[in-house]
């Protein structure tokens, strides 16, 4: 069994095991990423529904999970929600970067995201908008797709395989035996240029540049991308939107280096 994070090597602690499996419901639904209703958060925790109920009511009261009143289904609660900004609050990478973005986003007059390596692919924590209406429905909490934006191939091509590849094959189900030679051709281009763009995909009449911060170890922090509608936002790879959200990478570069 593998060790919990933060347990000395070679030294078992006790634990309280109802709070443990509380901890499996609680990780059904982070690994979900939507509300479940009581069956299927029951299954994904190997609880039975009986035995699921009674520790949600307990996770409920806490605060650590809500229930929809009106379709009965369950979901992150308020306290789960600022645990989540604490960790955020906590990650250098994300603190170095939230006083950048808006006024780069104002500045490009585009929207922009900034997206962090997870495990279950690259995740929007702090969302900036530039005041013009997009058709498109993003969101922190959002989990960009690798194959089709910019975002995601920009985290598939500054990330290990083994990082990206589970996840791209559950999301490229029934594809061709040539397609994973063909997305990692294109990953090597991006890694050749430093940015990645899509235009009018995946949805119409949006387009967007997006750039990876690396850090001096070669990990992978964060991807900044800027997000317009096609024709207002300019994508060229030497353009002005290219050249400020450089600038806005090194700035939050610098903003982590330690004083």
């Amino acid at each position: 069994m593998a060790r919990p994070p933060g347990e000395p090597a070679g030294k078992t602690q006790r634990g309280i095991q109802s709070v443990e499996v509380g901890g499996r419901l609680l990780q059904a639904l982070a690994d979900a990423r939507r509300p479940l209703a009581l069956a299927e958060l029951a299954a994904a925790a190997q609880l039975a529904p009986a035995q699921a109920h009674t520790y949600l009511v307990s996770l409920t009261r806490l605060g650590l999970i809500k229930r929809d009143h009106l379709d009965g289904s369950y979901e992150p609660g308020p306290l789960a929600l600022r645990l989540g900004m604490l960790h955020l609050d906590h990650t250098p990478a994300y603190r170095a970067a939230v006083p950048h973005v808006q006024a780069l986003a104002s500045a490009i007059g585009s929207n922009v995201a900034v997206s962090l390596p997870t495990p279950q692919g690259p995740t929007i924590v702090h969302y900036a908008s530039a005041g013009s209406p997009l058709h498109v429905n993003l969101h922190v909490g959002t989990v960009m797709a690798l194959s089709t934006t910019a975002t995601g191939r920009t985290y598939c091509a500054f990330q290990p395989e083994q990082h990206w590849q589970p996840i791209w094959r559950q999301q490229q189900a029934g594809a061709s035996a040539d397609a994973l030679p063909a997305f990692a051709e294109q990953l090597a281009a991006v890694r050749q240029r430093g940015m990645e763009r899509s235009i009018d995909s995946p949805s119409p009449a949006v387009s967007s540049l997006a750039l990876p911060l690396v850090g001096a170890d070669g990990a992978l922090r964060l991807v900044l991308t800027a997000i317009g509608s096609t024709g207002a936002i300019d994508v060229d790879w030497q353009g002005p939107v290219a050249h400020a959200l450089r600038g806005a990478i090194d700035d939050i570069a610098r903003a982590m280096e330690p004083t």
